[in-house]
């Protein structure tokens, strides 16, 4: 079976149309800080990438009276929940192993503990930690780096240097978790 890559993910019509919504800039950040933070880690890089690049698919857009309302967003936030089962659906259509699907979806759902009651730090798995560690990197207040603007093209071309980057690694053959 051959590897889903990055761009596989980046291109596909439902990763656009949600990606729209949550920045592309973001996305595009957040997969090549969780590359770095795999490798430091032990953590395949393949699964932190994707995870980080689908992380926030699930996010909405929140408008009271024609203005981006932050404080009524957070309030009602439950876009890791929406992302897990949309990230997780795409990766099965677009091939993807079952047990990477899972494991992916599950990273994007425990990236953040915004929506639940209790913290997760010290839950996660290595890979889940990778994930919510380079989200946070990136984040600016009230949301702002959802607003960052990337090109699709620019996107493309940092997605395809990933890929080259996490097939070397892959090739090498080091003991990786997930």
């Amino acid at each position: 079976m051959n590897r889903v890559t990055l761009v596989d993910v980046f291109k596909h019509r439902i990763t656009q149309k949600y990606l729209q919504r949550s920045g592309i800039h973001h996305a595009v950040t957040v997969s090549e800080y969780a590359f770095e933070m795999a490798l430091a880690h032990g953590v395949d890089p393949d699964l932190a990438t994707k995870s980080a690049l689908l992380h926030d698919m699930g996010h909405y857009e929140w408008y009271r009276d024609g203005k981006w309302d932050y404080d009524e967003y957070r309030k009602s936030d439950i876009h890791a929940i929406k992302g897990a089962e949309r990230a997780h659906k795409l990766l099965i259509r677009l091939g993807e192993d079952r047990l990477v699907a899972k494991e992916v979806s599950v990273a994007v759902l425990l990236h953040t503990d915004s929506y639940l009651p209790f913290g997760l730090e010290e839950k996660r798995t290595p890979l889940q930690h990778v994930v919510a560690k380079a989200d946070e990197k990136d984040e600016q207040p009230m949301g702002l780096h959802h607003y960052k603007k990337m090109d699709k093209s620019e996107a493309i071309e940092k997605l395809k240097e990933l890929d080259v980057q996490i097939e070397k690694v892959l090739k090498e053959g080091k003991e990786l978790s997930g």
